[in-house]
C-alpha cells in the first residue's frame, strides 16, 4: 500500500458547488475509484487560502495503468468535467497534472 498527498486550489466562488458535487458524488465514480484501486480517499478545504488537500491509499501494483483506465471511464471524465473548472492547478505542478503530488516526508501508525 502507497500513501499519497497532492495539493490544488480551488475557485473561491466555487467552494459552494464543489461541496455539494462532493456531497452528492456518484456511485459511478465512486465505483472507479475502488476498481482504481484506490481507498481511503478524502478531500480537504483550507480557507481562507483555498487549498484542497486530497489524500488516498493506493492498493495496486501499477498505478499509471490504473489512473490511465479510471482517465477513460466516460462517467469519471464527465465529473471532472464538473469538478476541474472548480479547481485551479498550481504553478509548480508537473507536466499536465490537475493535482500536484507530495512527497510523504512522515508517517506514523
Amino acid at each position: 500500500m502507497q500513501r499519497m498527498g497532492m495539493l490544488i486550489r480551488i475557485r473561491p466562488e466555487k467552494i459552494d458547488e464543489y461541496k455539494e458535487l462532493h456531497a452528492n458524488a456518484w456511485p459511478e465514480v465512486l465505483r472507479q475509484i475502488k476498481n482504481s484501486n484506490i481507498r481511503n480517499y478524502s478531500i480537504f478545504l483550507r480557507e481562507p487560502e483555498n487549498l484542497l488537500f486530497g489524500y488516498w491509499e493506493y492498493h495496486g501494483s501499477n498505478f499509471a495503468a490504473d489512473t490511465a483506465r479510471m482517465a477513460e471511464d466516460p462517467k469519471t471524465r464527465e465529473w471532472w468535467a464538473l469538478t476541474d473548472p472548480c479547481q485551479q492547478p498550481l504553478e509548480s505542478r508537473e507536466g499536465d497534472e490537475q493535482w500536484s503530488m507530495m512527497e510523504e516526508v512522515f508517517h506514523t501508525d
